[in-house]
């Protein structure tokens, strides 16, 4: 596997992770079974797309990228979606977590570049 397909399913694998948080809330504590069940899924679908990427990828690496990435996106769907603002400390928090993503892929030497 090429170091570009790992991060392809590790992209995915955070989209996924990202619409089971998003059912996760719609779920209502798992007492509506649709959002139950594709919460349910789509952690499952996550995890098994992330196993491909810790072919290629150090486990730390793509935990951190997996993590980061899917706080900010998450915030993000929460914000738009569930109406749920962010104030000027959660924003600067995001900020710090995109940045430490950005110098992990651009200046760490444990990921292939």
């Amino acid at each position: 596997m090429t170091l570009n397909q790992a991060y392809i399913f590790l992209g995915l694998a955070i989209v996924s992770e990202v619409i089971g948080t998003t059912a996760l809330k719609a779920s209502d504590s798992f007492t509506r079974p649709l959002p139950s069940l594709i919460t349910v899924g789509c952690y499952a679908l996550s995890f098994y797309l992330l196993t491909f990427s810790l072919r290629v990828l150090p486990t730390g690496i793509a935990y951190a990228i997996w993590s980061g990435v899917g706080i900010v996106l998450i915030s993000l769907v929460s914000w738009f979606w569930f109406k749920q603002t962010l104030d000027l400390a959660a924003i600067a928090g995001l900020a710090m977590i995109v940045g430490g993503v950005m110098v992990i892929n651009l200046f760490s030497k444990s990921v292939g570049h």
